[in-house]
């Protein structure tokens, strides 16, 4: 009988149950939460609201809990991912699978209990989105992974509207356009300097599959549909001139960079200056764009 002494795993500590959640991404997640639930039209108690960004937040970490749970073996290989709990033998899959699930089962309650039951739908709906269809499903069997798993990271606006309305009307779903269409060109910017690492893993990001120079010509083109769906909410009257002229701006720059890419011919990882910069721009994007939402709505209410 295996006793605690002679166990190969010690007993999961919180750091690295913390670390399941990945902390880092679900940041993004919470803020593109609060944002959906300060621009959403009406008001909310705040107590209430604390309540669904905590539920959404619980929601996001079981979801990366679960994705670790899969991928254990994909994450030994990656120089970037060698370090987590699982791949580092620092906890058993056993341990992740059964937090991610009962964080899941929490999270989605809490929502509905708390909240209201369409939002609690739609949080559960991208929990499933994110650990079945885009974990388990695509991302080992097409190079579409990121553009179709895209969704999963695109549904925290949605809920946080959800949240406070009890509805989802055009405006939440220009928000998830916005995120979905923005994933591509973040990801495979990322993937283009660390390609030997998805090479080795077997993942077929678009780089491995379709090379380079494919990947960098659909970056320019995705930032065009980027760049029309984040003006879309100011040419259509949804919103005042603060969030317009930030998103015309803010999408002007994304896609200059774009297409930078676009026409680069850098093969070396370590000298795709391009690449790196409008990995790093997109996340400043995403986190302006949707602050210029709310400072909108705050101005113009």
């Amino acid at each position: 009988m295996t006793t605690a002494s002679t166990s190969p795993y010690k007993l999961a500590s919180a750091r690295d149950l913390f670390a399941l959640t990945k902390p880092r991404v679900m940041s993004l997640v919470i803020f593109t939460a609060i944002c959906g639930l300060m621009a959403a039209p009406g008001s909310i108690h705040p107590i209430i609201g604390f309540t669904a960004i905590l539920a959404i937040s619980l929601g996001a970490g079981a979801s990366a809990a679960l994705n670790q749970w899969y991928e254990h073996d994909i994450d030994a290989v990656m120089k970037r991912t060698a370090g987590r709990p699982l791949p580092a033998g620092r906890m058993d899959r056993e341990t992740a699978l059964h937090f991610g699930v009962g964080l899941s089962v929490f999270s989605v309650l809490l929502m509905g209990v708390a909240v209201n039951w369409l939002s609690a739908a739609i949080l559960a709906f991208s929990i499933f989105f994110y650990a079945v269809i885009y974990t388990i499903w695509l991302k080992r069997s097409t190079p579409q992974n990121i553009v179709i798993g895209g969704a999963a990271g695109a549904f925290p606006p949605v809920i946080g509207w959800a949240a406070v309305t009890g509805d989802v009307t055009l405006m939440p779903v220009l928000l998830f356009a916005i995120i979905f269409f923005w994933t591509p060109p973040h990801f495979w910017a990322l993937a283009l300097f660390v390609n030997s690492d998805y090479s080795k893993a077997g993942i077929p990001m678009m780089p491995v599959v379709a090379g380079r120079k494919s990947t960098r010509r659909q970056i320019a083109g995705y930032s065009l549909i980027l760049t029309a769906c984040a003006v879309a909410p100011f040419a259509m009257g949804m919103t005042g001139a603060v969030y317009g002229v930030t998103a015309i701006v803010l999408s002007l720059a994304f896609t200059l960079l774009s297409f930078r890419v676009g026409v680069s011919r850098t093969e070396n990882p370590g000298a795709m200056q391009a690449e790196k910069h409008l990995f790093k721009f997109s996340i400043v994007y995403l986190f302006a764009l949707f602050a210029a939402l709310v400072a909108d709505r705050m101005i113009f209410a």
